[in-house]
Order: structure tokens, then C-alpha cells, then sequence
């Protein structure tokens, strides 16, 4: 890995919390309907005044059960598939060096420090590292362009 400047210090990450659902298979292809619980640091309770006036969430997770060969890939093809184009790791959705997953998904309620949410595609068990709500007119590109293999 190409070592940063010297200016550059270590990133020391808390998980603010846990994804609980009855989901254990990474490889799951449609979590639109997948129900799960954030549920939260019992410190963070306060944290959560205004959240529930959101109709959506974004939920930025640590992919804990992805192997460390994962992580140090730096290119393959879309979904494993070789009839795609092949890519490097930063212009896919999975495998990466920091393994971030970042869930736009439905927020369905809030009860004490615990998120209901659904379509969020994190298994159960994996860390959560920030909710954010989803604010359509800053998170949302309506006109942004993807390649051509990518249109399905």
C-alpha cells in the first residue's frame, strides 16, 4: 500500500453501535425488504432528538467479516462476473482497503437508543460507525452518470 505523507496520522474508530437482524449470508443480492435494529451506545440516546422527523438514513458500517485479502484486492470484475469490464477496487461497491459500507435506507422508528430501519444490506452483528439523515437535495445527484455496463 503506497504510504501517505508523513503529515498523515492513524484513524482510531468507535462503533456507535450494532446491526441486529436475522441476516447472516454477505452475499445477499435484494435487502430492500431486510428489517433490521441499530441499536446504539446506551450514551447516545440524546444524539437521536430530531432523527425520527427523516424519512430516510444513512447508515456508514464496518464490513467486519470481510478477509483481509479483500481488503487488499485492487481489482476484479462487477459481481464476479467476467462479462462486465474489468475495475479497480475504488470503482466497485465491494471489496476496498478501509472496508466501509455506506446504506441509504428507510427509517421506520425509533424507540430509546434502538433504529428501526429497512433495506439496510449489513448482516447481523456488523459495526455500525455514523448515522446521518438523508437529505435528498444534498445527497441526491438526479442527473449524475455511471458506464454503460452498469445500467443493468
Amino acid at each position: 500500500m503506497a504510504r501517505m505523507s508523513s503529515d498523515s496520522a492513524s484513524i482510531t474508530l468507535q462503533p456507535i453501535g450494532l446491526v441486529r437482524n436475522a441476516e447472516a449470508d454477505v452475499a445477499r443480492l435484494d435487502w430492500s425488504r431486510v428489517r433490521s435494529q441499530i441499536v446504539l451506545a446506551e450514551g447516545l440516546a440524546d444524539a437521536l432528538l430530531g432523527l425520527a422527523d427523516y424519512s430516510h438514513v444513512i447508515v456508514v458500517g464496518w464490513l467486519h467479516e470481510l478477509p483481509e485479502a479483500m481488503r487488499e484486492r485492487r481489482q476484479a470484475y462487477p459481481s464476479g462476473d467476467d462479462r462486465y469490464p474489468l475495475q479497480g477496487a475504488l470503482a466497485l461497491r465491494g471489496a476496498r482497503p478501509n472496508p466501509l459500507s455506506v446504506t441509504v435506507c428507510r427509517l421506520l422508528k425509533i424507540e430509546g437508543v434502538t433504529i428501526e430501519v429497512e433495506g439496510l444490506d449489513l448482516v447481523d452483528g456488523t459495526p455500525v460507525l455514523d448515522v446521518k439523515p438523508y437529505i435528498a437535495a444534498y445527497d441526491a445527484v438526479p442527473k449524475a452518470s455511471i458506464p454503460r455496463w452498469a445500467r443493468g
